[in-house]
């Protein structure tokens, strides 16, 4: 095998340039909306007409002693909790029976898992439970009936959304510790992606908007009232623009500290994901007689012989190739692109008959869980839906909640891939690559709600509320796919040995097209941004749709498959499972320096 020389590397200059189309999408989308928003709370003034500077009256109104910001905060951290018991206790115990189980009960689990994330909608959970206050109703779902008293209301809320998430949680997190236990550091790892699942369970918390808009409105008596709700509350129902972006700059600074933590916990721990090379059994990939390749050993030594014969390795030769070092992160200076790939583990290990019983028994067991408290969901698909009059029932609805969707996730995952491909793959810093995450980490977890406001008045401002182009989520750049893009490439730049165009950017494709439609998903079951900027029926979406049914605006129960279309989800499932089976189940996870000696198991 020969290696590229130093020269035919890409140059670090490209890296920056890769980089550009991030760093515009964030000055643009991200950076000035929160700049706009943190201005207009120091104003007065209803959403349109004048307004005028008032300093920090409108922080002394909501967040003073006793205002409305901290019975809400309190409530939304609350909610968080039980999700994160099941993110932190389920996933990983899940995921770990799972991957000790072996091959099949680990795919298995992959593919049933995956069903749950596919077929989530708030809205559609709204519209199956609220069923339950039909008096002839009985049930599981008659428990939306404590929404009624503001004494049980708020514990009512919390079991219902714990459950209601318990399938999209646990799921989550098992995809997210399955790479960890591959890993050569397992240790390290499940701690890391630990913590970044824990902050990212109470950042998606923080932002709950559509369950408690739509089950309660925030009653009775603000019981259930979330930090979005009352954002929203103030801004769009109030008309009280100052105090909704003070809110809204409360909860953006709250999710910023979140988001940064997050980005140091994996640039110091070095994280990096990796895809390991398909299992080959050492009988079948070498002949008993002869030695099996290098590639499989640690490089030797200056001086010294190779561990499976041959001359010895000449003495001013480095060991990860020429001009390298451990620990330099550029591919001239040995990382990638002709270097020495991390070793990789080719023994695997046979799974008792006990640890398959115990991780087909977890499968299960999460499985009947999940599907009980999506039950009033499945049962409310096959109930009979009542009239509902107007066009945006038919085809129209589903293109204007598919169509921008799609062009949202593939523009923003888009431009993030570009900026990963510059960060991790071509590494223009070295070792402290990484760190360029850094700027983008405020934002790393921020939905559409804290920028809302600014966002918002911007496209008042240009005249396009109540169009189709409003129903597109108004950003250039998805930070997530930055961060999970980026690791990916660092991990395929320290390990391959070809060029960046075969070694990093093919191997990283389909991680950007498994997040393409991971961000439709997400986009397409918003419905705070479709609500802001249409009131134009027929460019209503499929949950705007679902919301206003169910306040008997068109009449009628609402219809509970209308945000999960049967061709959408087959579509986005049979995409998923060939994702999980093909390219998901061979991720590793790994934490720690530069180093080529360290193991990653391959799937067993």
């Amino acid at each position: 095998m020969t290696s590229r020389t130093a020269s035919q590397a890409p140059p670090p200059a490209l890296g920056w340039l890769l980089l550009m189309p991030a760093v515009l999408g964030m000055l643009i989308t991200l950076l000035l909306p929160t700049i706009q928003t943190i201005a207009f709370s120091f104003e007065s003034g209803g959403l349109v007409g004048p307004s005028e500077y008032v300093g920090l009256q409108n922080y002394d109104r909501a967040l003073g002693p006793a205002r409305a910001f901290w019975p809400a905060l309190g409530f939304t951290l609350s909610i968080t909790i039980m999700p994160l018991l099941v993110a932190l206790v389920a996933g990983p115990l899940v995921a770990g029976a799972l991957e000790w189980a072996g091959t099949w009960p680990r795919r298995a689990g992959r593919i049933v898992l995956s069903l749950f994330p596919v077929i989530f909608s708030p809205t559609a959970v709204a519209v199956s439970w609220l069923r339950g206050l039909d008096p002839a109703a009985d049930g599981l779902v008659t428990m939306v009936r404590a929404f009624t008293a503001p004494e049980t209301a708020p514990g009512t809320f919390r079991l219902l959304l714990a459950a209601t998430t318990f399938g999209v949680v646990c799921a989550l997190a098992v995809m997210a510790f399955l790479p960890a236990l591959r890993g050569g550091t397992v240790t390290g790892s499940m701690l890391a992606v630990a913590g970044i699942v824990a902050l990212a369970t109470i950042a998606a918390g923080i932002q709950t908007f559509t369950l408690s808009l739509t089950l309660t409105r925030g009653g009775p008596l603000d019981s259930t009232m979330t930090v979005m709700l009352l954002q929203y509350t103030f801004v769009f129902q109030a008309a009280r623009l100052g105090m909704g972006a003070t809110i809204a700059t409360a909860t953006g600074v709250i999710l910023g500290v979140l988001g940064i933590a997050a980005a140091l916990i994996a640039v110091i721990s070095g994280m990096r994901v990796s895809v390991v090379q398909r299992h080959i059994t050492p009988s079948a990939a070498v002949p008993p007689d002869q030695p099996p390749p290098p590639a499989y050993g640690p490089p030797p030594h200056p001086g010294q012989a190779p561990p499976y014969g041959g001359p010895p390795a000449p003495a001013q030769t480095a060991p990860y190739g020429p001009n390298s070092s451990p620990g330099l992160a550029h591919p001239q200076a040995g990382q990638g692109y002709g270097a020495a790939p991390e070793e990789i583990a080719v023994t695997a290990r046979r799974p008792s008959t006990a640890a398959v019983v115990v991780g087909v028994l977890a499968l299960l067991a999460v499985t009947a869980i999940a599907l009980i408290w999506t039950w009033p969901w499945l049962s409310a698909l096959f109930a009979p839906a009542g009239r509902v009059a107007g066009p945006e029932t038919g085809l129209r609805v589903h293109l204007n909640t598919w169509v921008p969707a799609l062009l949202s996730a593939l523009v923003t995952v888009g431009v993030a891939y570009l900026g990963a491909l510059g960060i991790g793959g071509l590494r223009p810093l070295g070792r402290r690559s990484e760190w360029l995450l850094l700027p983008f980490a405020p934002w790393l977890f921020v939905g559409a709600g804290p920028l809302s406001v600014a966002n918002w008045n911007n496209l008042r401002g240009i005249g396009l509320l109540d169009t189709f182009v409003a129903l597109i989520p108004p950003l250039l750049i998805s930070v997530p796919a930055l961060f999970v893009l980026t690791l990916l490439c660092k991990g395929l730049a320290m390990r391959t040995e070809r060029d960046f165009l075969g070694g990093v950017v093919l191997p990283s494709l389909p991680m950007a097209g498994i997040l393409v439609v991971a961000v439709t998903l997400l986009n397409a079951q918003d419905l705070l941004w479709p609500l802001l900027v249409t009131q134009d029926m027929s460019l209503a979406t499929a949950p705007m749709t679902q919301m206003m049914t169910i306040n008997e605006y068109t009449g009628g129960p609402a219809e509970a498959g209308l945000t999960t279309p049967l061709l959408v989800v087959v579509l986005a499932l049979a995409a998923v499972v060939a994702a999980q089976l093909l390219y998901l189940d061979r991720l590793a996870i790994t934490v720690g320096g530069d180093t080529r000696s360290r193991k990653l198991a391959p799937p067993a």
